[in-house]
């Protein structure tokens, strides 16, 4: 079977089992604040399990994008190393919220992999949880009573707390699991082993691994460390799909099947290098230079998956969360191509085609945005290539000091500079050191990654109470048609992060809005009989609105009035609709390929992030505004539609985001003709917009440009500022009523006197070579200029070069020069100065620059240095002639 058909089979087989098929979640979460990836198929069910949401349909399945690369599941640094981790996979999964429970799930699980997918039973083994006597928690008897219907009571074993007991995070739903290993050994390994599957279960054996998780979720993890139990019982399963397709395919590595593969061969051909898979291996042994092309290959195609679904997916490499993780896989990636693969130029974008063609049927986002996802990656391995380069140059000059003092091992500090900085990692550093005959001082490397790790977890700390429950319920939303509702506090729990505290409100219903998809949360009151509590903020989380404030009422149980600060909500409701409308006119303008790729809507501002592969003109910024604003005059009303089923949204236009997970029913927002899928809050008509200005626009990405604009009140302040300062203007020129004329008549003058200046100041360093040459004095043959002048930094390299210039052979030139209390040191050699005295400029200007409190470099013919101190300039010249040692 094909990977495609496989991951058919599994949908199938759950549809028949009365499970609704829903699509994959994007892979980049965007409006949880705990989690930046999709690391678990259950991350888009979370409210569900959490009690904020229907949980109908009660029984459902999916193939869910998942990406693990940072905190507890942290796989990274083994990806390519062995044949089955991964930072992108598919995650298989199916589940029950109060349906089916234990027995259910093993008997489906067991009914797919033997029956259908036709696995040998007797490679089969089993975990259940052991219990655990510190918390009161027996062994999983009853899953261990179901398994035995299938398996042989040598194939069920019991697993300790670590690998068999589930939890979400430190707090939240949590439960045992029930594990299902493959020994996929073949009969000749199993034999030379000496030891049975059982034996090798969790044991990171390569060949007998995990495949299936089935979790059954039935308690709740307190802050306090304890357990209750879940009001109701949930199942939650996870199968790797690489790892299911291996084992179909009779495959030993997850890269040898037809997921990586077509991938793999790319890179082949496209290098001129032979992969090695694993029967091959196992045949013939390989050098260590091989597997060093082996390993990168398994990077390169791991990674590529990883970035490209998280581009389609919204999400751009950048220097911040999310976008920072998305860049370090992919310099991970450009790295290994870099150093074990020879690809000195960017290669991970020309393998998007092939990912394309292999996964774009089942994930149709890849498609849809591969032009963009193929840009975004060459400007990325184009842009770390220069600074691979740049990192070199400082590593090669690092080591050319350790060779003139005669040491041989980097200072860890400075390996970790480099890391920091450049993003070099340890490996590449020590690589790099080791063909130079140098180590690299790991001990004090380690020192400062966890320096800096511990600075990271510092400023990330956030300690949650537990939620303190007054009453039962879940929250109702009224925020689209209210701005003031009566309503009870349902529960409230205390936040402490970097030493401040604050509270986390849930109301029994709510008209603020809590911030998500780019809109800003409400901010308001809560308003009693005896007191007013100002709610700094909202945010959406698990589905509902999570109210900030920095007190307790003194009454929680009280009735409260819920009011939101309606000046603040009507500013960003209107910067909201304005962008709606931009993102219409932006299509007008610019053409259909126009998406959005992230926006941020305050009272304030709005910003519109969006795919366009070359800078807007000034022309096309006017056409665009003019359009906005004539929409804006025509006061259309919002035309809102509430629980929409999709496919009508479709056929009325609604525009849908990559990126966005939408349900059945949708709200569709319309203004005119504009139309999309949103819930925000909106402008009740565009007239209240006022007016429309953008500010600016700008390249965030590669083909990804962004507008940031503004709307009413704050047009009209900018407008008066531009008069008041046209005003201040005019009054320098006496109020002339030609401005632009006169203002260009001046710049005119200006440039005529500028090259008047330049003029003479190259008259004066032409007469002050000649003279530096004539006064030249000769040491054992070498001609010896030295001066200290006051000087422009440009003029003195001038001078420099016309020093050069004037003497043949023999030469060293060294001038001090300053400008506004600025140091400068240059000097400048001939080229046998260099070739047979064995001098080096860049060298001596970095010592003598220390006398300026300085420093600097160049070449070895010729190099600058600046400073601090103008009065250490003429022992900084001495200290060069000094440093020749002629």
């Amino acid at each position: 079977m094909t990977a495609n058909e496989i991951r058919d089979s599994f949908k199938k087989f759950f549809e028949s089992k009365q499970h609704a098929i829903v699509p994959s979640a994007p892979m980049v979460i965007k409006d949880d604040p705990t989690l930046m990836f999709t690391n678990a198929g259950m991350n888009q069910w979370k409210d569900i399990i959490l009690g904020t949401r229907d949980p109908e349909p009660r029984r459902r399945a999916d193939t869910q994008k998942c990406l693990r690369v940072s905190g507890k599941h942290n796989d990274l640094e083994e990806v390519g190393h062995d044949t089955y981790h991964h930072t992108m996979f598919e995650m298989l999964g199916n589940w029950s919220f109060g349906d089916y429970f234990k027995e259910g799930a093993i008997d489906m699980a067991w009914e797919y992999l033997v029956d259908v997918l036709k696995l040998n039973p007797a490679d089969l083994y089993v975990t259940v949880f052991e219990g655990s006597p510190e918390e009161n928690i027996p062994r999983d008897d009853e899953a261990a009573k179901y398994w035995a219907k299938h398996v042989p009571e040598d194939h069920i074993i019991n697993g300790n707390k670590h690998d068999n007991f589930w939890e979400m995070g430190d707090t939240g739903p949590c439960g045992p699991c029930s594990e299902i290993h493959v020994d996929s050994r073949t009969p000749e390994q199993k034999a030379a082993s000496g030891k049975t599957g059982r034996e090798l279960v969790n044991q990171d054996d390569p060949q007998v691994i995990e495949i299936w998780n089935l979790v059954f979720m039935q308690f709740n993890r307190k802050a306090d460390g304890s357990l209750e139990k879940l009001s109701m019982n949930v199942i939650d399963t996870g199968m790797g799909f690489e790892r299911l397709v291996r084992m179909m395919q009779g495959k030993h590595s997850n890269y040898d099947t037809d997921v990586f593969q077509p991938i793999i061969k790319a890179e082949q051909d496209i290098t001129g290098l032979k992969y090695f898979t694993f029967e091959e291996e196992t045949v013939s042994p390989i050098s260590k230079e091989q597997d060093n092309i082996n390993v990168a290959m398994r990077v390169c195609a791991d990674h590529l998956r990883a970035v490209s679904f998280s581009i389609a997916d919204g999400q751009l490499p950048s220097n911040a969360k999310a976008g920072y993780v998305i860049r370090r896989i992919l310099r991970r990636a450009v790295r290994y191509a870099y150093t074990f693969l020879g690809q000195k130029d960017g290669f991970l974008y020309k393998l998007v085609p092939t990912l394309v063609h292999e996964m774009g049927d089942a994930f149709p986002e890849l498609k849809a945005q591969q032009q963009l996802i193929t840009k975004v990656i060459k400007e990325e391995e184009d842009s770390f290539l220069r600074t691979l380069d740049k990192g070199i140059g400082m590593l090669n000059d690092a080591m050319d000091k350790l060779k003139a003092e005669g040491k041989k091992e980097l200072d860890g500090v400075q390996a970790f500079r480099l890391f920091d900085t450049y993003g070099f990692p340890l490996d590449l550093t020590e690589l790099i050191c080791r063909e130079n005959g140098f180590t690299v001082n790991e001990e004090q490397f380690n020192v400062e990654m966890q320096k800096q790790k511990e600075r990271a977890r510092n400023a990330a700390a956030v300690e949650n109470s537990d939620w303190v429950e007054l009453k039962p319920g879940e929250q109702q939303f009224v925020g689209y048609d209210y701005s003031e509702y009566e309503c009870e506090i349902l529960r409230y729990r205390k936040v402490t992060q970097k030493k401040n505290e604050f509270y986390e409100i849930v109301l029994s219903a709510t008209p603020f809005y809590g911030e998500m998809g780019g809109q800003v949360g409400d901010q308001g009151v809560l308003v009693s009989e005896n007191e007013t509590i100002e709610v700094i903020d909202s945010k959406r989380e698990n589905g509902q609105t999570v109210h900030i404030v920095k007190q307790l009422p003194k009454d929680p149980s009280a009735q409260f009035m819920a009011c939101v600060d309606t000046d603040k909500r009507d500013a960003s409701a209107a910067n909201h609709t304005a962008t709606h409308l931009l993102d219409y006119a932006l299509k007008q303008v610019l053409g259909d390929h126009v998406e959005q790729k992230g926006s941020f809507v305050s009272p304030d501002t709005l910003r519109f992030d969006f795919s366009h592969f070359e800078k807007v003109t000034d022309e096309q910024i006017r056409e665009v505004e003019r359009m906005v604003n004539d929409m804006i005059r025509q006061d259309l009303p919002r035309d809102e539609h509430r629980d929409m089923p999709m496919e009508e949204a479709k056929k009325l236009g609604a525009i849908a985001l990559f990126g966005e997970k939408y349900g059945d029913k949708v709200r569709v927002m319309r203004f005119g003709p504009s139309c999309e899928l949103c819930g925000g809050i909106h402008a009740t008509s565009t007239g209240r917009i006022g007016f429309f200005k953008i500010l600016s626009e700008s390249s965030v990405a590669a083909g990804i440009r962004r507008i940031e604009a503004t709307t009413g009140r704050d047009c009209e302040e900018r407008l008066y500022q531009m008069e008041d300062i046209l005003k201040a203007v005019k009054s320098f020129f006496n109020n002339a009523k030609d401005l632009q004329g006169v203002i260009q008549k001046y710049i005119e003058e200006h440039d005529h006197m500028k090259k008047e200046i330049e003029g003479f100041q190259a008259q004066a360093v032409e007469r002050a070579a000649q003279r530096l040459v004539e006064k030249a004095r000769e040491v054992n043959g070498v001609k010896v200029i030295t001066c200290v002048v006051p000087m422009s930094p440009a003029a003195a390299k001038d001078l420099a070069f016309k020093v050069r210039a004037a003497v043949e052979g023999s030469l060293l030139c060294v001038i001090g020069s300053h400008d506004n209390n600025k140091p400068q040191l240059s000097i400048m050699m001939s080229d046998d100065m260099v070739s047979e005295h064995g001098l080096n400029a860049g060298q001596m200007v970095r010592e003598a620059a220390k006398l300026i409190q300085g420093g600097g470099g160049g070449q070895p013919h010729f190099a600058q240095a600046g400073g601090k101190s103008v009065d250490g300039l003429s022992a900084a010249v001495d200290k060069v002639i000094e440093l020749a040692n002629l």
